[in-house]
């Protein structure tokens, strides 16, 4: 245990407010950081730019990418720490250093060991059976390594429970879904784990319209419970405090941060560090128009506050970048009203395809998002309109399977949700789904040749019939069949039948932008030279990604975000051990 305080070095005159740590963002990362500085004996604050604490975390689907997990080895199950690593390597394909990786699995479990022995709120699950998304490579696991929290009531947050990062789309109060239960809920029509699962949402809304219940999952209760963590040892968070600068001394180190709080400008010192946790620059359409040339709209799922401020705050001390054309991509539907939906299981889905500009298929529509986002992109090059793109089904699938939110039961006035066996009205006249009973009129209707579209759905069809998909291999993965249908031979397959047919527009969304400051294995930023800007430190979004331009597995964002802001404080924490011994 670090002690730090009347001992640590001296800054000078000229700050507001000193601490041993500077935290600068309230996700997942920058809350495990000051939590892990906290616990070595560090003073710590968090700066948070927006009124609301939880960054992207609070709006992802929470999951945490840890493979060796406490949560996994209570269940008996622990991948082989050098599997992890070679899956890894083959993954991220030479653009991430081998020390960074090896960090990240060996220092992953610790944190979350560290987390569950710091609070009882800090409480981990294992999501056994959501499969790697390369489990065929050397060291992936069909079981996976995805980590969760269970929902918790948000009104344990107390007063902190309005300044909580809502969801950009939020449900009707009691309609949660825990982590489990998402893939049993897509089975509606296929299981009776199904039907339960929809029998338990309505009994939520039942007891919350009674109770007061305010239940949340996935990153709502992650971020809630970070945060009330926080609360325990009496970590400081300053919300509507953006950093604008960071300062430094007459070396290059980094001494603390410009923070605009209650209308002034704050000079903020840190003795020992000051860590970056301040997201991508998801909503900076000018700056990714810049660097990724086939982002036109803002399509992003991530942070409405992330605009790269940590990541321009490091350039201007001195910092490098790497991959800053690279985006957590997630293909999706756009509403005219701007609200992003995400299309995970409807790519899973087995009677559907996907077609670009020229009526023709281009991917494996199950595949990772990642990679169906990367299809994307590398079609659009080619100059074939693949930005947008048009999922293709038929009126058995939205009798069967929940597509765009549509649940496949009988018509429910009032519905928070779209049902019926009919597409929402609305939804036609907006454009973004389309409709005809031949595929020459569909084809006209989403601009692609009839004939190509016409042949693309006859060799699709004798895919599906034969059981394999010779042209993308789709089903081929059990990632692929983990929101297909169990009860087909393959999943993921199953030909198109009658009229009417249906196309949904599909966008390039994304979770967030992955590029961002370059960093070593204990999360130190890096100048182009590859030496070190002292003091400063990156992680989550604001650094270059560990992942390189690949995703692991469910949290692979989530995960080493985390993972380095414990790693980085920890490095603080030896780095004031080490200062404060030479001084005695």
């Amino acid at each position: 245990m670090t002690t730090a305080g009347a001992d640590a070095p001296d800054l000078g005159d000229g700050f507001d407010h000193v601490v041993d740590v500077l935290v600068v963002g309230s996700g997942g990362g920058g809350m495990t950081a000051a939590l892990t500085a906290d616990a070595c004996g560090l003073s710590t604050l968090i700066v948070e730019k927006s009124n609301c604490f939880g960054g992207s975390t609070a709006l992802s689907g929470g999951g945490i990418w840890v493979p060796g997990a406490p949560a996994q080895r209570r269940a008996g199950y622990a991948p082989a720490p050098d599997g992890v690593v070679d899956y890894l390597r083959r993954i991220t394909d030479g653009l991430v250093s081998e020390v960074r990786i090896r960090q990240y699995v060996a220092a992953a479990p610790q944190m979350l060991e560290f987390l569950e022995r710091l609070s009882p709120w800090l409480e981990f699950v294992w999501k056994a059976g959501y499969a790697d998304y390369y489990p065929e490579l050397p060291g992936g696991s069909e079981l996976g390594s995805t980590i969760n929290v269970p929902p918790i009531d948000l009104r344990t947050l107390g007063t902190d429970e309005p300044t909580l990062l809502k969801p950009l789309t939020l449900a009707p109060r009691g309609i949660w879904l825990g982590p489990n239960e998402l893939r049993s809920f897509y089975r509606v029509r296929q299981s009776w784990g199904g039907k339960m699962v929809l029998l338990r949402l309505i009994a939520r809304m039942v007891r919350a319209r009674v109770l007061g219940e305010q239940i949340a999952a996935i990153g709502q209760s992650l971020v809630a419970r970070l945060r009330l963590a926080m609360k325990e040892r009496g970590i400081g968070l300053w919300l509507d405090s953006p950093m604008t600068e960071l300062l430094t001394d007459a070396t290059g180190s980094v001494t603390g941060a410009l923070v605009n709080r209650d209308g002034n400008s704050k000079r903020i010192g840190a003795r020992y560090g000051v860590i970056l946790a301040t997201g991508g620059f998801d909503h900076d359409l000018a700056w990714r128009r810049e660097h990724q040339p086939g982002v036109d709209q803002d399509w992003s799922f991530g942070n409405p506050a992330a605009m790269g401020d940590g990541i321009r705050a490091g350039r201007q001390v001195g910092a490098a970048t790497d991959l800053l054309d690279e985006a957590w991509w997630f293909p999706a539907m756009q509403w005219p009203d701007g609200r992003m939906q995400f299309m995970l299981n409807e790519r899973m889905m087995p009677a559907q395809f996907i077609v670009n500009g020229e009526g023709k298929r281009f991917g494996n529509e199950a595949a990772p998002y990642m990679d169906f986002g990367h299809a994307m992109l590398d079609g659009q090059q080619s100059g074939v309109a693949h930005i947008p793109c048009w999922l293709i089904t038929d009126q058995r699938s939205l009798n069967r399977y929940v597509v765009a939110g549509h649940l496949p039961i009988p018509k429910i006035p009032g519905a928070p949700v779209p049902t019926g066996r009919k597409v929402p009205s609305a939804w036609l006249r907006s454009g973004v789904v389309q409709t005809a009973m031949n595929w020459d009129e569909l084809a006209t209707k989403i601009g692609v040749p009839a004939d190509q579209l016409r042949r693309t759905a006859l060799r699709f069809n004798e895919l599906a019939r034969k059981g394999h998909d010779d042209d993308f291999h789709r089903g081929d993965s059990v990632y692929d069949n983990y929101y297909g249908d169990p009860t087909l031979p393959n999943p993921n397959l199953y030909p198109l039948g009658d009229p009417p047919y249906y196309a949904f527009r599909v966008v390039l969304g994304d979770l967030g932008t992955s590029g961002g400051l370059r960093t070593d294995e204990h999360a130190r930023v890096l100048r182009p030279d590859d030496t070190v800007v002292r003091g400063l430190y990156a992680v989550g979004n604001t650094a270059a990604p560990v992942m390189g331009r690949s995703y692991a597995g469910a949290g692979a964002t989530i995960g080493p975000a985390m993972t380095f802001g414990f790693v980085a404080a920890k490095h603080v924490a030896a780095q004031a051990a080490t200062a404060l011994s030479h001084r005695r």
